[in-house]
């Protein structure tokens, strides 16, 4: 299992394996937190904190949980249908995990997604 958590270790994740690319999205959320995301489906992540110690936000459409934690602030993980088609694919849901919080991952060693945010949404 990859460990992963946010900086005060507060909201502790696992993981079934490594990232093999990780996405930057450039909207004006993910921009703005600095995220790097790893998909998951949903069997694959375990979150190890209790649910009710997490905070979320939800933006605009409210189709996607943005995770973070409610004591240091990091991002930590969001909860999403399938967009890879463009359009919300509610019966194959997705995790994000936020790559930077993996725990010894050298993100710089796998391939970066580029995703248009800013303009797609």
């Amino acid at each position: 299992m990859i460990k992963g958590s946010c900086h005060c270790g507060a909201t502790q994740f696992e993981l079934d394996a490594a990232p093999e690319s990780i996405t930057r999205c450039t909207c004006s959320l993910c921009s703005k937190r600095g995220v790097l995301w790893a998909y998951y489906k949903p069997a694959q992540f375990e979150l190890k904190t209790p649910p009710e110690q997490v905070a979320t936000y939800l933006w605009n459409t409210r189709t996607v949980k943005h995770h973070f934690c409610g004591t240091c602030g990091c991002t930590t993980y969001s909860e999403s249908p399938d967009w890879s088609t463009g359009t919300p694919d509610f019966d194959n849901p997705r995790v994000g995990v936020n790559a930077r919080l993996i725990a010894d991952f050298d993100f710089e060693s796998v391939p970066v997604v580029v995703i248009d945010g800013k303009n797609l949404w």
